[in-house]
């Protein structure tokens, strides 16, 4: 017991030695070798305040994280804020940010809109995936199309979109118009598989004044196949300035119409076979359909 007290009783003796041989860059375990101190807490005392030597200093894998951390802090951004930009704790972020200062609190209106449309971001995400997954269970319900898939299907598509015979007004002949560019492509699919030649069809562009109609014409040739020279003389739909229309920019191509030369007995087969599918509903069956 005398031996300790004789070892460590001149203390800031000893403090000016541990000190010093810090400073000449030695190790804490070579100070403690050198002046025989084994006692971890009296030779952290003796070296209080004192920087250890760089070499003694170890890579962080965090630092580069942590002087981010401290970055993004300085920035402005929350500890949420940077927890999901690093991947880290809330705790160590703490840690590295706590003596920078807190940045400006938004108005609670804004805190409130901001999460706001984050919420419904996300909400709207989860629609568009929703959505997306049903278009294509259904897409793979339909599988390959028949040759009577297709037959039927074209026969519904011209009496929803085609011309038809009226009483007050004889129109038996097969004209089309639409401005979808899938429903033209069935459309004209069904016409071949009728065994309508294609020096049968004459083609023709409703547009808007104010579109780009040579623009839209190249675009339905394309579509169809065929020169633009084939194309008849341009309908033109005057502007009601009254209306505001929606179907504008370069996405617009006006509608696009389809005659079928000497139509008649086609349009009458269209109307007979049309006779027939409403005479022969059924009520549907629903399985493996919904």
């Amino acid at each position: 017991m005398a031996r300790s007290q004789n070892t460590y009783a001149d203390f800031e003796g000893l403090r000016e030695q541990a000190v010093a041989l810090r400073r000449a860059g030695y190790s804490l375990r070579q100070i403690r070798d050198e002046l025989k101190v084994f006692n971890n807490d009296i030779l952290n005392r003796l070296l209080a305040g004192e920087a250890p030597p760089e070499w003694t200093k170890r890579p962080n894998a965090k630092d580069d994280v942590r002087d981010r951390a401290r970055e993004l802090r300085l920035q402005g951004w929350t500890y949420d804020q940077i927890q999901v930009e690093l991947g880290c704790s809330k705790s160590s972020i703490s840690l590295w940010v706590r003596e920078l200062p807190r940045p400006e609190r938004r108005e609670p209106s804004e805190q409130a809109k901001l999460a706001a449309r984050k919420r419904w971001e996300h909400e709207l995400a989860i629609r568009d995936e929703v959505r997306k997954q049903t278009k294509e269970a259904a897409a793979r319900q339909i599988g390959d199309m028949t040759d009577r898939d297709l037959f039927m299907a074209g026969i519904a598509l011209y009496w929803a979109e085609g011309t038809k015979d009226k009483p007050y007004d004889r129109r038996e002949n097969v004209t089309f118009v639409n401005s979808d560019a899938d429903v033209i492509k069935l459309y004209l699919a069904w016409l071949r598989l009728l065994g309508v030649e294609q020096d049968r069809l004459a083609y023709r562009v409703m547009i808007h004044m104010a579109a780009d109609v040579e623009s839209a014409k190249r675009y339905w040739a394309d579509l169809v196949g065929v020169d633009v020279p084939r194309f008849q003389k341009t309908t033109i739909k005057k502007h009601n300035p009254k209306t505001v229309r929606k179907n504008v920019g370069t996405d617009y191509h006006g509608c696009l119409v389809v005659r079928v030369s000497q139509g008649a007995e086609l349009y009458r087969r269209i109307e007979g076979w049309w006779g027939g599918m409403i005479s022969g509903v059924t009520a549907p069956s629903t399985s493996g359909m919904v």
